[in-house]
């Protein structure tokens, strides 16, 4: 994608917002969702971004709550700590379900979704995200599977990931009468835009041949796969899909040489008792380039299309989910810099929604996050440094030099595993003007599904 493509998009995409009369119109709602953004991450992208002291555009807006995130078992026993699939479920659709499930509820029934309320209304519908389009946060929106893997016809039936055995959902194959995979069903759904990744999970073919990706070309659907042909987009009314990446797209920013957080070196003597010996912290870091980014759409030109596209010519209205996912993939992987430069980008993506609000009042703007996760803020140096035994924490620290030139500490401790957890603390949430009058102090996500439904005079 060229520096000049980019800039004449921008422009054409800005002149067409500003163009538009600032007066009553359709009602149309953008959910932006951080994907395990908590406070604490949050606290973590403010001061690298903008200093302790400075604002994010999130700190500007006029509405604030918490959310709490529910989630139960087979049983219907609470749990504390839910995954992305439920609890996008519970924003989608306003029931609690459990783990791993995508469009149903606890007991495995489909749930029709804001989304697909708001397409039977005869609003324009979208999905943005830098995670794959059938993972399970934008899937949620637009698809019914009792297993968040079921994401082509291939898996449906069972598949391996990170050596496991992961389990099918064959009764939503379409070979037995279900609705299909994820991806057949954002193929062939109400979904006018979703772009992001994924293009592994739509060429993929059924029994009979014929993948997603054929599916949704058979509509007349637009497909990019680069950020060139995105630009390319004649418009018109064909829905328009863009896979920019197998899987998940790269992050902007990755840690000094690709390095995650790591545990403290510790001596011998400390090994033998914890009172002796000494530990030492890993290396500060800074925050540099990943190299694999290159070319890859960045969540605001694609929020900037999609806001382009469902708006164009549309006297109705329309709901926009906007995911920025890699928040909680880099939080798993204990990558603090490629959370923050995600976080970046979820602020970039906010003042393209907030533009659009701005000539077009009537527009519902919430950010808000489907579950916390793993990144604590912690002291730098432990407060306790001057005790005569060793002090440091047990889990893995990343040190990162910030924009004030100081240090940054943060931890990751849920498990002793590859990958971070999940944590179960309830999440804030940010809205523009047009939320005070539907969101509440606190609120669960069932709250906001009715909140949106509410704002859109729409009825399942």
């Amino acid at each position: 994608m060229t520096f000049t493509r980019y800039l004449a998009l921008t422009a054409t995409a800005i002149f067409a917002l500003t163009t538009q009369l600032a007066i009553a119109g359709p009602k149309s709602v953008i959910l932006i969702i951080g994907d395990g953004f908590d406070d604490q991450h949050v606290t973590m992208g403010r001061n690298y971004l903008k200093g302790q002291s400075g604002h994010l555009l999130l700190d500007t807006m006029p509405v604030r709550a918490a959310v709490q995130v529910e989630t139960v078992d087979a049983d219907g026993n609470r749990l504390y700590v839910a995954d992305s699939a439920n609890t996008a479920t519970s924003i989608a659709t306003g029931t609690i379900s459990q783990i791993g499930r995508i469009g149903v509820d606890a007991a495995d029934q489909d749930q029709e979704t804001v989304l697909e309320s708001a397409a039977k209304a005869g609003l324009r519908t979208g999905l943005v995200t830098t995670a794959s389009i059938t993972d399970a946060t934008p899937a949620a929106f637009a698809a019914h599977v009792t297993v968040r893997s079921c994401e082509d016809p291939v898996s449906v039936f069972g598949t391996e990931k990170y050596g496991m055995q992961l389990p099918g959902c064959p009764q939503d194959a379409k070979i037995n009468g279900g609705l299909g995979s994820i991806a057949e069903q954002l193929a062939e759904g109400p979904v006018d835009v979703a772009l992001g990744g994924g293009l592994q999970h739509f060429v993929i073919a059924d029994e009979q041949g014929t993948s997603a990706l054929d599916r949704a070309k058979d509509r007349g659907t637009y497909v990019a796969l680069t950020g060139d042909e995105l630009l390319d987009y004649p418009g018109g009314d064909a829905p328009l899909f863009g896979l920019f990446d197998e899987s998940t797209l790269e992050v902007r920013w990755q840690g000094t040489d690709g390095r995650v957080a790591e545990p403290v070196k510790r001596s011998f003597l400390n090994y033998i008792h914890r009172y002796l010996g000494s530990a030492t912290p890993p290396d500060i870091m800074r925050c540099e380039a990943n190299p694999d980014y290159g070319d890859t759409p960045s969540l605001e030109l694609m929020s900037e299309m999609a806001i382009a596209k469902l708006s164009q010519d549309n006297p109705n209205g329309f709901f926009l989910m906007i995911e920025s996912a890699s928040i909680d993939k880099k939080s798993h992987a204990r990558d603090s810099c490629g959370s923050i430069g995600e976080i970046e980008q979820l602020e970039e993506a906010l003042a393209v929604s907030l533009e659009y609000a701005e000539t077009n009042p009537d527009t519902l703007v919430i950010v808000t996050a489907d579950h916390a996760h793993a990144a604590q803020i912690v002291a730098e140096p432990s407060l306790y440094r001057n005790a005569p035994v060793p002090i440091y924490s047990p889990g893995r620290i990343a040190r990162i030099e910030t924009r004030e030139g100081h240090v940054m500490r943060v931890n990751y401790a849920t498990n002793n595993m590859n990958s971070e957890e999940h944590t179960g603390a309830h999440v804030p949430l940010y809205g523009n003007d047009a939320a005070q009058s539907v969101v509440e102090p606190f609120m669960t996500q069932r709250d906001l599904y009715h909140a949106m439904m509410n704002y859109l005079e729409l009825s399942k």
